[in-house]
């Protein structure tokens, strides 16, 4: 008999894969429309990966988008709530334009979201979820969390502009140590803090090596509370015996919409990150909901840059016939080796570049192996 994973796409592959570490964990699927009113897309630009949404006008008159993104479209449906929470996984395709290709693209995307009183315990566990997520997918995977609030906790000790802000912020993104002390001395800032700041990105490793450097660095108490919060995610997951976590602060999501812990997972063989999330309560607050979440998406659809294995064979056995044979005798070759859990393809020639393991025809009535790599 074939295996499941015989006739399933790589993709296909990891979607079952997740949808299945996700509901050993308690969450549950999330279904949901493929389009949602234009406006929410409007009001939340900032937070999409892209500007370019498809549109189209119903039949009522509203404008409608085809979905870009699946978050806010879980809050937008979400409840508040202050004593439970709500954990939901989705499998759905978004539509985007293609970094490759800069068409529009369907693309697969799976995730997940826990929504209500978020403690230390629930951010360790969604963050486990994405190693393990990565982990399901290939063993060489690197996943680099950041935490806002202390990148936030600095920038502001800067005293800088708005513009300043962004410019600063654009640097971090790129690691670009050199331009952030021009923007500080050209800005007169505080020396000492933008040393700080340097030394904070500067300080990119695992995080039983980061933090005590980051304990040396704290400015003040809040950024000693995002410290300790560091610390008790981290020891929750050496319980769950993780490897393969960086600390890394160039990780700037949105500040308008990202609060506190960020992160981003990558995997070997894909140029781009597989995995990206974080907490999100900004967001939620934007969109007039009182409660904390944080998620994650995986990118299913660069799974295609992993080379997978070759197949030894397209078919088990090829059916070659003419215009003699009997279709009759046909079918009830077809079934006579399907029965057999195999693979059959039935076709007047061989097809070229096609591999089968074993070539048959039909003779006298009789099934027969003309050629076989047994």
């Amino acid at each position: 008999m074939k295996n499941l994973s015989d006739v399933l796409t790589e993709e296909e592959k990891a979607t079952l894969k997740l949808r299945t570490l996700y509901q050993g964990y308690g969450y549950s699927q999330f279904n949901m429309s493929k389009f949602e009113e234009y406006d929410l897309y409007v009001r939340n630009k900032d937070f999409l990966a892209s500007d370019n949404v498809i549109t189209f006008t119903d039949t009522n008159g509203k404008l409608m988008a085809l979905k870009p993104d699946v978050t806010l479209s879980i809050i937008k449906n979400s409840k508040d709530t202050d004593d439970s929470l709500q954990k939901l996984y989705y499998i759905e395709n978004i539509y985007r334009v293609s970094k490759e290709t800069h068409t529009y693209k369907e693309i697969l995307q799976t995730g997940l979201e826990c929504i209500g009183k978020i403690d230390c315990y629930h951010m360790s566990e969604v963050i486990m979820l994405a190693c393990k997520s990565l982990q399901s997918i290939s063993n060489s995977y690197l996943l680099d969390i950041s935490h806002m609030g202390i990148i936030t906790v600095l920038i502001e000790e800067l005293n800088l502009s708005s513009h300043e802000k962004k410019l600063i912020l654009k640097y971090i993104g790129e690691r670009n140590l050199d331009g952030i002390k021009k923007a500080c001395d050209a800005h007169s800032g505080n020396k000492a803090i933008c040393k700080v700041l340097i030394t904070v990105l500067s300080s990119y490793g695992p995080m039983d090596t980061v933090i005590p450097v980051l304990t040396e660095l704290c400015i003040n108490g809040t950024m000693k509370l995002y410290i300790k919060e560091l610390e008790e995610i981290f020891e929750i997951l050496k319980e769950n015996h993780l490897k393969n976590i960086q600390l890394d602060f160039s990780i700037v999501n949105g500040m308008n919409y990202y609060s506190g812990i960020v992160f981003q997972g990558f995997i070997s063989g894909i140029p781009s990150a597989f995995l990206s999330g974080g907490r999100y309560d900004k967001l939620m607050q934007k969109m007039g909901k009182g409660s904390g979440a944080i998620g994650f998406a995986v990118y299913l659809d660069l799974i295609q840059h992993l080379s997978p294995p070759p197949k030894a064979y397209d078919v088990d056995a090829l059916l070659l016939y003419d215009e003699n044979s009997d279709p009759k005798q046909l079918t009830k070759a077809v079934q006579e080796w399907n029965g057999t859990g195999q693979s059959i393809q039935v076709q007047p020639t061989v097809p070229k570049g096609l591999k089968y393991k074993k070539l048959l025809q039909i003779k006298d009535g009789r099934l027969e192996i003309v050629d076989s790599d047994d």
